[in-house]
């Protein structure tokens, strides 16, 4: 049984909305680290590996569409180093929390984790509202700075103090996460 859970949080990107060239820039800085993370994460027997993902109103969209799409898009090289690996947990979202109107509490749950690991994109939104959510539900929660994508720098490390602060998130590197 795992006892983290790795979430990687709306990487599946087709990038063709208004803040995505400013937001492209930071992702490109998080893939490689991220992809990292994911392959050490999969790895271990004790972490589960979950994405969790924007359907973008789409709400026909299954996980491999929701892949195609933003495989298609105009960023294909920050999508397709962390395209979800056969076997591990998909979930679309349709708002910016991770666990709202998904499984995913019931997915943690069943698995008995313990600590949730949040990644992805973006810091001041779709992570931080997770967080939120994993923090209200007695998650020991993670984040790894180099493994999180901001629109908006300065909102970017107001929400990394923030879930730190009044969260009890750490704030570890990535290649401290699962060592």
């Amino acid at each position: 049984m795992a006892r983290s859970a790795l979430v990687v949080i709306d990487m599946l990107n087709p990038y063709d909305h208004q803040d995505a060239e400013q937001l492209a820039g930071r992702v490109s800085e998080i893939v490689g680290p991220l992809a990292e993370l994911v392959g050490r994460a999969r790895e271990r027997d004790d972490v589960e590996l979950v994405y969790v993902n924007d359907n973008y109103g789409d709400f026909a969209a299954d996980r491999h569409e929701i892949e195609a799409a933003a495989v298609e898009g105009r960023r294909p090289d920050l999508v397709e180093p962390i395209l979800p690996p056969p076997g591990c947990a998909f979930l679309p979202k349709v708002r910016h929390s991770a666990f709202f109107g998904t499984s995913l509490e019931y997915l943690l749950s069943h698995k008995h984790v313990e600590t949730v690991v949040l990644t992805g994109q973006v810091t001041e939104q779709c992570v931080l509202y997770s967080a939120l959510d994993a923090y209200v539900r007695h998650y020991s929660l993670t984040v790894p700075p180099d493994c999180v994508a901001a629109i908006h720098d300065d909102l970017g490390q107001a929400a990394l103090r923030l879930m730190e602060r009044n969260m009890s998130a750490d704030l570890t590197p990535s290649r401290d996460c699962f060592a």
